[in-house]
């Protein structure tokens, strides 16, 4: 037998479908294996799903599901439900020209990952909010923290990273 899905349950699905792009990436920072990844973003849609009746509307979607798939990734680890597993050698200089081939792209895009999967998880928030072109003062709103704050913890976050990324 065929369920109908209501008009929520269909914005819902078109919203986060809209956004998935983001939650894999909240995923892939959080969790180096695949099957890890895939497991994380279940459980950040299904939080998101459970959270629905509480979205107000007083901020808009993305910014609401994006809190949920940080609160639901920290809390994921917390739990020890998924343990990360990377190597120091998997690590070398990250950048990407735009010469490289798509092999070479996926490849130090994997490397970043794994650095930022050694971050605490505070610094691996920041680094989220900054790559996602976020301002200082909306990073601050998010995390509940001035933007002083935030320019300084970002600022020790990224040097962490540069240094993750460093190692041989």
């Amino acid at each position: 037998m065929a369920v109908k899905n209501t008009s929520a349950e269909q914005e819902f699905l078109t919203q986060i479908e809209k956004h998935k792009g983001i939650l894999f990436k909240i995923s892939k920072m959080y969790m180096d294996d695949a099957e890890d990844q895939k497991d994380l973003f279940q459980e950040i849609t299904y939080q998101a799903w459970k959270s629905l009746h509480n979205f107000r509307g007083e901020s808009q979607f993305s910014t609401w599901v994006y809190r949920i798939a940080l609160n639901t990734a920290i809390i994921f680890l917390k739990k020890g439900k998924r343990k990360l597993t990377v190597s120091s050698d998997q690590i070398e200089n990250f950048t990407i020209l735009n010469e490289e081939s798509n092999s070479e792209k996926e490849e130090n895009l994997s490397k970043m990952y794994a650095a930022i999967n050694q971050l605490n998880n505070i610094d691996k928030a920041l680094i989220f909010y900054y790559l996602e072109n976020f301002s200082g003062k909306e990073i601050a709103e998010e995390m509940g923290i001035t933007e002083v704050n935030v320019r300084v913890k970002l600022n020790r976050a990224k040097t962490k990273l540069k240094e993750l990324l460093n190692q041989n």
